[in-house]
């Protein structure tokens, strides 16, 4: 893979001259602008407007809704650090999954396909999350450890709300039809596995958090990373099954 290619090339310069221009805006701290224009360069080297297109919907997205009644969860106590502005360790730890399938993309090793999918289902999986977590922590009535179900304050790792849970499967199907939209994904089918794998590993998320993220002081963005990789190896077997099946 020449990285040098005219690609490459083209996806840094859009990526320097749109963040030069909205550098101000507060989505991001100055070095997680820094890394949404390495990562966008890449993304446009690999999978030219449309995978970038992609993660600039889902980054503005996951900021928009974390703004979503910032000031009651910051009250609370549970709010995004920052003022919800992302820095680079969100930035990687939301798009390494999604980016190791777009380089694969790229090299063209096998069939397309199963990269395109895994890239699909790990953005979907992680729109799922912001959803549901931001919308939860404000909106959520009543919040329950995953893996009793005993009642627990709101923004407990682990903790789900039927409001939260409802955001996360609306972000998974929102994601997954931005996907299909822009031919990521091609098919019906492929849109339901990334829609499912989305949401079904947001669902572990919530069970790695209850039962490891604390007990093996995980961080968010290492939580963040395996989440996505459970949504795209979901998703890739899922499709293989269904390959298998069908023929």
């Amino acid at each position: 893979m020449n990285l040098l290619s005219n690609d490459f090339l083209f996806g840094f310069l859009i990526n320097f001259i749109l963040i030069s221009l909205f550098f101000r805006v507060p989505l991001m701290t100055k070095a997680g602008w820094i890394s949404a224009g390495v990562l966008g360069s890449i993304l446009w080297g690999c999978l030219s407007w449309q995978g970038w297109i992609s993660v600039v919907i889902y980054l503005f997205l996951g900021s928009l809704v974390t703004k979503i009644g910032y000031k009651f969860k910051n009250e609370k106590g549970i709010a995004e650090k920052r003022g919800g502005k992302r820095g680079p360790e969100n930035v990687w730890g939301s798009a390494a999954t999604g980016l190791f399938f777009a380089i694969m993309v790229k090299l063209n090793f096998t069939n397309l396909v199963f990269y395109k999918i895994g890239f699909a289902a790990s953005f979907a999986a992680k729109l799922a999350d912001t959803f549901g977590s931001e919308i939860g922590k404000r909106f959520g009535r009543n919040t329950y450890l995953i893996t009793s179900f005993r009642k627990v304050e709101r923004g407990t790792e682990g903790g789900i709300s039927l409001e939260g849970t409802a955001a996360s499967s609306l972000g998974a199907i929102f994601m997954s039809l931005i996907m299909f939209i822009l031919n990521i994904i091609s098919t019906k089918y492929q849109f339901l596995i990334v829609a499912i794998s989305g949401f079904l590993a947001t669902i572990s998320e919530s069970f790695i958090g209850a039962k490891f993220q604390d007990k093996y002081k995980l961080s968010n963005e290492l939580v963040n990373s395996i989440q996505t990789s459970i949504s795209s190896v979901i998703a890739i077997f899922v499709l293989i099954f269904y390959l298998k099946v069908s023929t």
